[in-house]
């Protein structure tokens, strides 16, 4: 069977909504985090023992996995909580400060631009061991991070 090229163009929109339909059900479905930009003026401070919050975000990833990322600023020789342990990894980069995180009881000191990694279920804590404020980002990613 041959077709002219007026015949198949007029088959072509037929043959494209399907597709889209598709697609745009896809997208609807989608509840994985935008693309975005946060201005820190913006962000919420939240205090907390004694310390500062700041979530960025918190989340899906589109390819499924959970993803949350906030500031903290801890008081000289404030810790969040005691050393701890989880299923999702975490990593940490130091604003300001001076900061020990220990991992499987081995303790390292950063500062500024230093930065820190756990993988899923390592035992690790995190303490301001210097003499002012100590301010880092973290990014969780993994089961529970979200």
């Amino acid at each position: 069977m041959s077709l002219t090229r007026r015949e198949l163009c007029l088959m072509l929109p037929t043959a494209i909504l399907p597709t889209a339909t598709v697609v745009k059900e896809l997208t609807a479905q989608d509840t994985s985090l935008p693309s975005a930009t946060w201005m820190f003026d913006q962000l919420v401070m939240n205090a907390e023992g004694g310390g500062e919050f700041r979530p960025i975000l918190k989340g899906k990833l589109l390819t499924g996995e959970s993803l949350e990322a906030h500031e903290t600023t801890l008081p000289v020789g404030g810790s969040p909580h005691p050393p701890h342990h989880h299923p999702h990894s975490e990593m940490w980069l130091v604003r300001e400060g001076t900061i020990e995180i220990s991992i499987n009881g081995t303790n390292h000191r950063l500062g500024p631009g230093g930065a820190g990694f756990v993988r899923s279920n390592d035992e690790h804590g995190i303490k301001n061991v210097g003499t002012t404020p100590a301010t880092y980002f973290v990014v969780a990613v993994g089961p529970g991070a979200a």
